[in-house]
């Protein structure tokens, strides 16, 4: 069912109508069903493992939820028990809880990496087709989990309920991962129809669409051309110029899905976790991390990081540091290893493909590196008399990230690890931008494969749609809520605005033949 496709027009807009009226008094009940219905049109026999997912899951939280209890009502019982005493039947929940919780993940994980990674693994296409946002709901659930075991809030007793927090259609295609105490309990409450939500809301429906179809789509195409084919020989100058169309692909392709979904959430009163703040504003790159896909790099730091960097071999290995190479060592060597594990575990949630890992692990160690050098970067400041909180170094922190996000995106979209450093090497030293005109004529504008004119004309569309995305981006980036900026206006403008997005994105169709699929579902 296409986001785009007038069935999900249709479906969006029945359950809407009863939504508001007929079944107002049964919101949820009746956006489990529509999930459940969606999943099912998306791949029957995918529910099981979903129905899996939520039944382990919710059960698991329910006895985690009630050991804790037991446990806090037979202390206050029983006051004349010892301090030992009250220690031992602490340890002993705290055994039930942890046996619990390794069981439920490893029921989970378990499923998740035999879909994702059998065929990679046994080198078979045998394997089970990977179901729809599968990665997704199986890290939102297991937050809600984890959550239970650390006592952060009372557990689901409707098991109906807890689904709809699994299952919640906007969500399946490829995120935010949301949680629990933000997400679930909105479906607790009867949202009213309010016509400002609503048109905020198709307004980024439209920005979303504009920015999938516009510009990921427009330009998918050229990027295939240059990566999938034969790469010897090329100039660094034409893999440069597809790794800036993949930069920008990729953006807009996650980023314009998230935009929808999160629209089509508001249709119905429900906010979702945020999952982009203008990532290529970013001054370092674990700002940008910060930026881009917030709701996994939060996922990331509150179930991976933290408790990692607060193990007590971690503790001992700070204090080492510390004693031997000084405090800043003690804090940021510790986080580092954090950070090269968080980011080698992303690597392969993209997949299990060395390119992926070796992405992750860019990342990572690049990030430590960063910090494990700051105080060196103070002092060579102040010995050149650089002004860091001046504009001019804002910049240059802004264009210096963007690079080394770019140098990344080779091992990312590269499929094998000997291409990666291959084109890097051309990128670096055989640069040769006087060939980038033959070789965009012999790969790109290739008469053989493609017509020019229908090709430019793509680039045409890609490049307004993103001078558009630019201009928000900008606006946002300064504290503007674009929504309200463009309502200010007058009616032409308004108008104007629309018509501009509403013309490329359906513009888009008459040269596309890319599939309307998401990059992130894929994960």
């Amino acid at each position: 069912m296409e986001l785009y496709s007038l069935l999900f027009i249709l479906f969006i807009g029945m359950i809407m109508l009863f939504y508001y009226t007929f079944l107002k008094r049964f919101q949820w009940i009746l956006l489990l069903a529509a999930s459940l219905s969606f999943y099912f049109v998306a791949g029957s026999g995918n529910l099981f493992f979903i129905l899996i997912t939520a039944l382990t899951v919710w059960g698991g939280g329910y006895l985690i939820s009630n050991i804790s209890a037991n446990f806090t009502a037979y202390k206050k019982s029983h006051k004349e028990l010892t301090k030992d005493e009250k220690k031992a039947l602490k340890d002993k929940a705290l055994l039930k809880k942890r046996l619990v919780l390794v069981s439920v993940l490893l029921i989970n994980f378990g499923i998740l990496a035999y879909i994702k990674y059998w065929n990679f693994i046994f080198k078979t296409s045998a394997g089970l087709l990977l179901p729809l946002g599968i990665s997704f709901y199986t890290f939102q659930s297991i937050s809600y989990l984890i959550d239970m075991y650390n006592d952060k809030y009372a557990s689901e007793k409707n098991f109906f309920r807890f689904l709809l927090f699994v299952s919640y259609f906007p969500q399946l295609i490829q995120g935010p991962i949301n949680r629990y105490d933000k997400l679930g309990v909105q479906f607790g409450s009867v949202h009213e129809f309010d016509p400002e939500r609503t048109k905020r809301a198709l307004l980024l429906i439209l920005f979303g669409l504009m920015k999938k179809y516009a510009i990921a789509n427009m330009l998918s195409d050229s990027i295939s051309l240059v990566f999938d084919g034969n790469l010897i020989g090329m100039s660094g100058a034409l893999f440069v110029v597809a790794i800036l169309m993949y930069s920008i692909q990729q953006y807009a392709d996650f980023s314009g899905g998230i935009d929808i979904v999160m629209g089509v959430s508001e249709l119905f009163g429900i906010s979702m976790m945020r999952n982009f703040r203008q990532p290529y504003f970013a001054t370092s790159l674990g700002d940008f991390w910060r930026r881009w896909h917030i709701s996994l790099g939060a996922w990331m730091r509150d179930y991976i990081f933290y408790p990692f960097a607060l193990l007590k071999p971690m503790q001992n290995f700070g204090k080492w540091c510390g004693k031997h190479f000084g405090t800043h060592c003690k804090r940021v060597l510790p986080a580092g290893i954090a950070n090269i594990l968080v980011f080698f575990i992303v690597g392969v949630w993209h997949g299990a493909e060395m390119h992926y890992v070796a992405w992750g692990l860019y990342n990572g160690i690049i990030i430590a590196i960063s910090d494990l050098a700051e105080p060196a970067f103070k002092k060579l400041n102040a010995l050149l008399h650089i002004n860091s909180d001046s504009k001019g170094m804002h910049v240059f922190r802004v264009i210096r990230t963007f690079f080394i996000v770019n140098i990344g995106w080779y091992f990312d979209r590269i499929y094998k690890v000997s291409d990666s450093f291959y084109c890097l090497n051309r990128t670096f030293f055989h640069f040769n931008h006087y060939d980038l005109k033959y070789n965009l004529n012999t790969v790109i504008f290739n008469e053989s494969l493609t017509t020019p004119l229908y090709t430019m004309c793509c680039y045409i569309i890609a490049a307004l749609a993103t001078v558009v995305v630019i201009i928000s981006s900008v606006l946002k980036e300064n504290g503007v809520d674009v929504y309200a900026f463009i309502q200010k206006k007058n009616i032409v403008i308004r108008w104007g605005i629309l018509l501009i997005m509403i013309f490329l994105f359906l513009g888009s169709f008459m040269f596309t033949t890319s599939a309307g699929g998401f990059m992130y579902a894929n994960f």
